[in-house]
């Protein structure tokens, strides 16, 4: 799944009227949102990944389980560089269900039980996989700043009024 590509107007946001240009940027902060926690899932299954190969790389037979709040920490409450919004359930976004099907496609549920190889290519799959979502974000990031910023431009420009922004919220 990809992110939508920009319409004519957002990528000329000035045209836009005010009402849809604060929608827009709602509706693609949501699917940032949505890719980032899909993101951070991807990353902490990267991160299991890499703690079995290391153990297994060190001759260790132990069972990573218990390294999980350390190496899992991290992703899940690990501070966001913009703003935080209401969080949402995106278990059922596409891109959740994605990543859980390429996790159960690649037999994610048992590490210990894969071989070398199949983990290997488990972590190439979803590292793939990351690294997409990362892009999608990174182009969402531009199109969120491009709305944000024609919005703050008509409110220091004077085009909006202030006083109808904090009555609608």
């Amino acid at each position: 799944m990809t992110t939508p590509q920009p319409t004519a107007a957002e990528l000329e946001p000035s045209t836009l009227p005010l009402d849809e240009l604060r929608a827009l940027r709602t509706v693609l902060q949501h699917e940032d949102d949505a890719i980032s926690y899909v993101r951070r899932l991807a990353q902490a299954r990267l991160d299991l990944l890499r703690a079995e190969l290391h153990n297994r790389s060190a001759g260790g037979e132990k069972n990573i389980t218990g390294e999980l709040p350390a190496i899992l920490g991290s992703h899940l409450t690990g501070g966001q560089p913009r703003p935080p919004r209401p969080a949402d359930d995106f278990s059922d976004h596409p891109l959740a269900l994605a990543l859980e099907e390429l996790c159960r496609d690649a037999g994610s549920t048992d590490l210990p039980s894969m071989n070398g190889d199949e983990l290997i290519d488990y972590l190439a799959r979803l590292h793939e996989f990351e690294q997409l979502r990362s892009h999608e974000r990174k182009e969402l990031f531009g199109r969120i700043d491009a709305l944000s910023a024609e919005l703050v431009r008509r409110y220091r420009d004077g085009e909006a009024d202030v006083d109808g922004l904090l009555a609608r919220d």
